[in-house]
């Protein structure tokens, strides 16, 4: 699936109903800049406490899980899980680019 395959709006609305609790400021950016960036804080756990953060993997799986047993439209599942996966693909490259860089 290409990144113009969502509709960002509707996987935004998606979203907020699966993390009803979580602030997603949208004031200035797309709807896909919005869930995006949200996505991506999930999985590196950006709104815990630094003391108690979940690695990424952790987070990925809770986030899955999460999206598996919610009530929203196979569909938009679908849409968000390949969603986090192309958010973890770039947080795994950034982390393998980082590593390289230091070695």
């Amino acid at each position: 699936m290409t990144k113009g395959d969502f509709n960002y709006d509707e996987l935004l609305s998606e979203y907020r109903m699966i993390w009803n609790n979580r602030v997603l400021a949208s004031k200035d950016r797309s709807s896909e800049e919005t869930l995006t960036e949200a996505v991506k804080r999930e999985l590196l756990d950006e709104n815990s406490h630094p003391r108690i953060r979940k690695n990424k993997f952790e987070k990925y799986f809770s986030a899955i899980n999460r999206i598996t047993q919610s009530t929203i439209s196979n569909e938009a599942k679908v849409s968000l899980i390949q969603l986090h996966n192309r958010v973890m693909e770039d947080l795994i490259k950034g982390s393998n680019h980082e590593k390289n860089t230091i070695s």
